[in-house]
């Protein structure tokens, strides 16, 4: 017995279709911090691939952990975007300015 095919035969995925997110992506939302819009994009477990520096606390976010991806909606471009863990982008409002890092937290 061959085993089940469980996704359709034809060349239409969901990364084709706009408007649709692709696989490992989940729906593309726009939130206000500072005055500004931003583009905010959660990003599945298994679609990371590499490891990321989070700007809210500074530490790395290793490969294959869901995450955030947030840019400025107007004038952002690939260069703007940041990767930001779930919890330090909803603590981002209540976050100092500076950031402490520790002693041995590596210095990119």
């Amino acid at each position: 017995m061959s085993p089940r095919r469980n996704h359709p035969r034809g060349g239409d995925s969901s990364a084709d279709r706009p408007g649709e997110p692709g696989p490992g992506r989940g729906s593309e939302r726009t939130e206000t911090w500072q005055g500004e819009e931003w583009s905010v994009r959660p990003i599945a477990g298994s679609a990371a691939g590499k490891s990321y520096r989070c700007p809210g606390c500074d530490q790395e976010i290793p490969p294959a952990v869901g995450h955030l991806v947030a840019w400025p909606e107007y004038g952002g471009g690939v260069d703007d975007r940041r990767h930001w863990h779930r919890a330090c982008w909803n603590a981002k409002d209540r976050r100092t300015t500076r950031v402490q890092r520790s002693r041995n937290a590596p210095r990119y």
